[in-house]
């Protein structure tokens, strides 16, 4: 059975390989433009900074050296339900320095698109256990983002040599360069 999370909760990652799941779906009453949301990771070491930009994961780079982290793929409109896009991670291949993978989603041209968070609504992450293909753990981000254009909906992080995951929840305004500004 799967853990429900709350903001700011914590929880032991016990599969070493697993799929996030990230999904959303966009409001009725949109700007008229099509919505991109776009799944990015990034790991990083214990300075929190990415250990080079191959370990910045996006549409443009789907997988790390270490074959740790392998995005399946942009979904350039959120139709469909169930997950957006999907992240695969295996732990045991990570890279030694990894400390943290810092899960955040963008809106493509959110600017130029007059679109935020507040247009999206039941956006979630999900972990799931590869092994059995059962969700293990997943947390609903119920805030009304009505400014935000990114949020960190998560973080994996490693802490006396076990892997945890945090669901964060964090909005703020700005864009992938944001992010990378921040990690790089």
């Amino acid at each position: 059975m799967a853990i429900n999370l709350q903001k700011g909760q914590r929880e032991t990652i016990n599969a070493p390989k697993f799929t996030v799941g990230l999904g959303w779906d966009t409001n009725s009453t949109t700007t008229g433009g099509a919505f991109d949301l776009d799944a990015s990771l990034f790991i990083v070491g214990a300075d929190r900074k990415i250990l080079d930009e191959s370990f910045f994961v996006f549409y443009n780079n789907l997988q790390s050296p270490d074959n740790a982290v392998i995005h399946k793929g942009d979904n350039l409109t959120g139709a469909g339900d169930g997950d957006d896009e999907q992240i695969v991670i295996d732990l045991s291949k990570i890279d030694s320095r990894a400390q943290e993978i810092i899960i955040v989603v963008t809106i493509h041209e959110a600017g130029a698109r007059k679109q935020n968070f507040g247009q999206v609504r039941n956006s979630f992450i999900r972990l799931i256990d590869e092994s059995s293909q059962s969700e293990v753990m997943k947390f609903e981000l119920d805030e009304d983002f009505s400014i935000e254009t990114s949020v960190e909906f998560g973080r994996i992080y490693k802490r006396n040599n076990e892997w945890k995951f945090e669901a964060v929840g964090t909005g703020k305004q700005g864009g992938l360069q944001d992010y990378v500004n921040i990690f790089a």
